[in-house]
């Protein structure tokens, strides 16, 4: 399955007022828009998990879009039930872009629909931006030291056993480490944990790198700084998922913690997937 795919449309073959209509399949990847004329239509059609039966209930479906910095000539609106919501304009981009996140049933019909502006000269605008799709993704968020997670636009509550078993088995990265500092940025609404790690269990692309002389693996892991994550003493076991290339934090117990919640769960014959302790 083609996980990632670039987009690219160019307005020099639309005829001003002409929409073009496009359909997103993939789970992520980017678009541009080179010299924006008439509109463009995306509708999203991410390629949801299979065997699901009736008796389950419908998933939700997120997708989030990120703009470049150069975004210009065009705005970006949310499109649902014919209703358009503005997420995009050039004077926010101009600012600091912004990830923008929503969520629809499988059955309703969503679309992003993107209106090119009035300019003189079109020759140097580009309108392009990242954009993941994805039908089982809970954009989950957490501090550690109340295993704390994050849910629909940012509410951080515990995290149960249960997610913790799952976030172990699913996650893109899975860490065992400490937290070194924690960095608050204002402007972002983000907390920046640094964490050394004792040992990668998993992880889906390079994040934790060895660095020093020592060679001792470190790297970033972000999470939203309402939940007010706080520097600890202790081993922690990192989990968490990939978002447009940077890690976000999912559930993240005490180390100890993780030992005894897996411990019950194996010999309950509950455990959803196999972890090497030591």
């Amino acid at each position: 399955m083609i996980r990632s795919r670039r987009c690219c449309s160019s307005g020099l073959s639309q005829e001003a007022g002409s929409v073009e209509q496009i359909s997103l399949h993939c789970a992520e990847g980017s678009l541009e828009w080179l010299y924006p004329t008439g509109a463009l239509r995306l509708s999203l059609f991410p390629r949801l998990p299979t065997g699901s039966t009736r008796k389950e209930k419908p998933q939700r479906v997120t997708a989030c879009i990120k703009s470049s910095s150069s975004f210009q000539g065009a705005q970006v609106y949310l499109e649902r039930d014919g209703v358009l919501e503005l997420l995009i304009s050039e004077a926010n981009v101009t600012l600091q872009p912004k990830v923008y996140c929503f969520s629809w049933m499988p059955k309703e019909k969503v679309a992003l629909f993107l209106q090119s502006t009035l300019h003189r000269d079109i020759s140097r605008r580009i309108a392009a931006f990242r954009y993941e799709l994805r039908g089982d993704w809970n954009a989950r968020l957490s501090w550690p030291s109340r295993n704390l997670s994050v849910e629909d636009a940012g509410t951080c509550r515990p995290c149960n056993n249960t997610e913790i078993l799952m976030a172990v088995c699913t996650s893109d990265f899975v860490i065992r480490g400490n937290i070194r500092t924690v960095s608050n940025i204002v402007e972002t609404q983000e907390s920046i944990i640094s964490v050394s790690a004792t040992r990668i269990h998993r992880q889906k692309f390079a994040l934790f790198q060895p660095v020093g002389k020592y060679g001792k693996s470190a790297g970033n892991i972000r999470t939203l700084l309402r939940c007010g994550v706080k520097p600890g003493p202790g081993s922690f076991l990192f989990t968490g998922w990939l978002h447009f290339g940077e890690a976000w934090l999912s559930c993240a117990p005490r180390y100890k913690d993780f030992r005894h919640i897996y411990e019950d769960a194996r010999q309950a014959h509950e455990n959803p997937c196999e972890v090497s302790l030591d």
